[in-house]
């Protein structure tokens, strides 16, 4: 177990949530209050989408960026920022007779587009989906990452001099990442958050955990989280397991049976298991120092 643990608060997401709690944040004021929060009760990582205000689907545009970074930047609570690059990846086939022309909610963009927010604004932390996979339970949503532009991304990744967080969702994934340090794309300390629970990535049992935790690149840094009623019981387990958490409501929307839950809320619980089992709580700038990240 590890006995200094850091604590990532992804607030929004990108999935269908808000109309399901009033709790996720939508606008650019909400979320980065949302990170505050998050950050004032211990989070030291703070995982930022953003939506469009009007529909609350989930946006990658720059102004919507700029506006929640400019916001948190601003206060009191300096948290490490760790802005998704996952975006622009999104393909909708058109059906399962007639797949092409790809159907509605597809948005894929090459890698200078999908980059341009972490390009302008230098965020310490951007997330660096590591694969493709069929995602979600339905449908004909594949999340697209191929080969050509994961390396494309890394190497403007690098360029700018921010630290990927290495988004692994299935063994395979576990594949790219090293190969990307073994091509020079990665710079160390290697950051890695195991993805858990997500239909139809590696399920969240403690066996395929630990197998993915036994295929670390040596040295690595990681966190793990599941989604849904086991994010909270994943907060021990990553730790148990030598890891990092992540919490938040882009994740799972409860606190409890019957009681939706604020991102500060989730934060705290967390808190709450972590020091029960012994573990002290790091802070941003303990993190900063620990993973070699570049201060905005």
């Amino acid at each position: 177990m590890r006995d200094e643990v850091f604590i990532t608060a992804a607030v929004t997401g990108a999935g269908d949530t808000a109309g399901r709690s009033d709790k996720v944040p939508v606008t650019p004021e909400a979320i980065a209050d949302a990170a505050i929060e998050a950050a004032e009760a211990g989070a030291a990582i703070v995982h930022i989408h953003v939506r469009d205000p009007e529909t609350g689907e989930a946006a990658r545009d720059p102004a919507l960026f700029r506006e929640v970074v400019a916001r948190i930047r601003a206060s009191d609570a300096d948290p490490v920022l760790n802005l998704t690059a996952g975006m622009g990846g999104d393909l909708v086939l058109g059906g399962v007779e007639t797949p092409l022309p790809p159907g509605p909610g597809t948005d894929l963009a090459g890698a200078t587009e999908r980059l341009a927010h972490v390009a302008e604004l230098r965020p310490e932390i951007c997330t660096f989906d590591c694969g493709s996979m069929n995602f979600a339970a339905g449908g004909d949503y594949v999340m697209t990452n191929t080969p050509a532009m994961l390396r494309a991304m890394a190497r403007q990744i690098q360029v700018l001099g921010v630290r990927p967080e290495l988004e692994v969702f299935d063994f395979g994934h576990l594949v790219m990442v090293k190969d990307l340090i073994r091509e020079g794309l990665i710079n160390e300390p290697v950051l890695i958050q195991l993805c858990m629970g997500i239909p139809y990535g590696a399920p969240d049992d403690p066996l395929t955990l630990m197998a993915l935790v036994n295929g670390l690149p040596p040295g690595a840094v990681f966190s793990a989280f599941s989604i849904g009623r086991q994010q909270l019981p994943y907060v021990a387990l990553a730790a148990i397991a030598g890891g990092n958490v992540r919490v938040g409501l882009e994740d799972n929307l409860w606190l409890g049976k019957g009681r939706l839950a604020t991102n500060a809320e989730l934060v705290e619980r967390a808190r709450t298991i972590l020091e029960a089992m012994g573990a002290r709580i790091l802070a941003p700038d303990e993190v900063r120092d620990r993973l070699a990240l570049q201060a905005r």
